[in-house]
Order: C-alpha cells, then structure tokens, then sequence
C-alpha cells in the first residue's frame, strides 16, 4: 500500500502542474521476477517516476514505453521474456528467467474514475478488495485501462495471490482479466514509551505500516512524537481495535501495563500478539491474567513470546528488525528461516 500511497502522491503533483503521465503496471508473471503481479510504476512525460516493476532492470525501456502510451494517448502492453535467454530487444540481460507482462494506461485527469482514483479511495481500507482490468483482447481490439472493484468472491485466487483468469465470450473472442487482491495495510499497535520504540517505529514506517503508540504521554519524547502521529496514553487505549491486519507488541517493560494491555487486546484476537521480555516473564503474566478473569494467554495461538525473530538482536535497532521481520513472516505465513533452506522457488506458486 506504500508503494500505492506514493503514485497517488505523485500523481497529484502531475495534475496540480499540467504533466501528463502514465501507470505501469505488472498484470502477468511466469517463471522468476524480482516483483510479482500489481507492482506499478507511475511515469510523468517530464521523465519523473516512483514506484518500481523490477529490481531496476526494466525501468528504463518502462519509462520510455509509458511516454509513449502518453503521447499516443492509448493503453498498450509489453512482454519482457527472458525464459529462453537475455532480452536483447532492450539492451539488458534481466538475469531473472521469467516472462513478464507489463500494461501501459495513459491517465486522464478529467476521469474521475481512471486507475489512480479508484486506487485513492480504496487507500484507507481495512478489508480485503478484489479490483480487476482486462489485460488481453482479441486482436483488432483495443485495452479500454479501466479498473475497478468487484465482489470479493467472484473468482477462485488460490494461495490468495492475484492472478489472470482467461475468459471466451459468445461469440468466441478471448479475452484475459487480471484479478488483483488488493489487501489493508498492516496495522501496528506499540505499547510502550522507551528508548527502544522509536527505533521499532521508524522501521516499520519505512515499510508503509500504519502506527499506533502507546505509552505515558509525558514520556513521549520529541522523536517519537515526529515519527509516530497516532500517540495514546494508557488510559485512551480503551479507542484502539484489532483486526485481521493488526499486529500489536507489548515492549513497556512495565509488567502491570502490560497486563493491563494484554486483558484489553487479547479477547479481541489479534494475529499477531508479541511481549518483549523471557518466557518466564510471559508466564507470569498468564498466572495473573487467570487469576483476574478467565483469559488464557499460553494458550493463544498468535502468541510470540519471547518476541521477534532469533537473529542474535542487541542493539534496540536490531531489535526492532526482529520484530518486524517476525511480523512480517507471521502475516506472509512464512517461517523466518534462511531462503538457502527453502525448497524449490522463493514465492510459492499455485500447484506447489
């Protein structure tokens, strides 16, 4: 959702001063890609760009393929092929082994409906939308670059990955549709006030993440307050709710905030609760949770005690890449191991 938050930022830049431009956007992937399906690449015809299709590999012809469609004033696509050998087409050896497809959409800023501004409104969602655009039409026909939502449920995407189902209408015309899952950014709630939670903060702001901070509010330091803008005493915590995408960490050193934290956000099922501090910490705070009610937190399979991932972390820096790494893998549903003791490929495909 970062990467989307900053094309729509762009954007807005481009229309403000009159620069036209183009969305790139990767609707097929076969084989190996350093990113997958819904990567977008936002290009104005003054040569400024953000957002990314590859490891930078193809951005350069990208740009120059978006000016086109801009000038030309029509969707249009290319097929970056490196499956049989280098793409020699582009001067590159992309080193990658994959087929990409990659559709091309000049926007139009009089279209309150183009792609950016069904994008812009769905920015802030806290449920999974299912958004999809024709990709291929038959030959004679042209791309219409229309996206737009449709009910969740209306096609199979297994593993939950985005992906292009074929269709043939009546009359016996081809057409590809890509479904894309567009899902809620992650939601992280900090409880805590110490040194080491502006160094947790900034990392996963870095990565796009919403935050939410509580602590003492006469402790919260100047350089919290800068990077997180959603700051909460104890006593607010009560206006903060869970949802599929919420993660929260209790680092407050504190064991009867803690407490006080955990008998708030565990009834509510968070997919992820992690507590700073040893295990034996951990079962203390159990012993206390059933003596005051009938919470259970041994029990609860979201769990991570002690928090973050085993990588030797000292440092409050590199503590907060355990515990964002940790997260991360918990809401990818990955293990966290080294990729050098995964079988077969990185992403895990449909059929595998």
């Amino acid at each position: 959702m970062k990467e989307i938050r900053n094309i729509v930022e762009l954007y807005d830049k481009f229309r403000l001063d009159g620069t036209a431009c183009a969305l790139a956007t990767v609707v097929s992937v076969e084989g190996s890609s350093y990113r997958r399906i819904g990567a977008r690449l936002l290009v104005g015809a003054d040569g400024r760009y953000t957002g990314g299709i590859s490891g930078g590999c193809l951005e350069g012809d990208a740009l120059r393929r978006a000016q086109r469609a801009i000038y030309q004033g029509m969707p249009s696509k290319r097929v970056y092929d490196t499956l049989e050998g280098e793409d020699r087409e582009i001067g590159i050896g992309l080193g990658c082994n994959g087929r990409i497809e990659v559709l091309f959409v000049p926007l139009d800023f009089g279209n309150s409906n183009n792609q950016i501004e069904i994008l812009r409104v769905r920015l802030d969602t806290r449920v999974p939308l299912l958004l999809v655009q024709t990709v291929t039409v038959p030959a004679g026909e042209a791309l219409d670059g229309k996206l737009q939502e449709v009910p969740l449920h209306s096609v199979d995407l297994p593993l939950g990955r985005s992906r292009v189902h074929g269709y043939t209408d009546a009359s016996g015309r081809r057409y590809e549709r890509l479904y894309e899952l567009l899902r809620p950014e992650l939601h992280l709630i900090v409880v805590g006030d110490n040194y080491d939670i502006p160094p947790l903060v900034t990392t996963a702001l870095h990565l796009g993440w919403k935050i939410s901070v509580i602590g003492q509010r006469r402790k919260f330091t100047a350089t919290l307050s800068s990077v997180a803008r959603k700051l909460y005493d104890y006593g607010e915590a009560s206006a903060l709710t869970v949802d599929e995408y919420t993660a929260v960490a209790c680092m407050s050193h504190d064991f009867d905030r803690d407490t006080q934290m955990i008998e708030h956000f565990l009834p509510q099922s968070p997919p992820y609760l992690g507590i700073l501090g040893p295990r034996k910490r951990t079962i203390k705070l159990d012993g206390v949770l059933r003596q005051n009610g009938e919470l259970r937190l041994l029990d609860y399979n979201c769990l991570y005690s002690p928090i973050g991932l085993d990588i030797g972390a000292e440092t409050p820096e590199e503590i907060a890449m355990s515990v964002v790494a940790e997260i991360i893998s918990v809401f990818r549903d990955r293990s966290g191991a080294s990729l050098r003791h995964r079988p077969g490929t990185i992403h895990q495909r449909v059929g595998e």
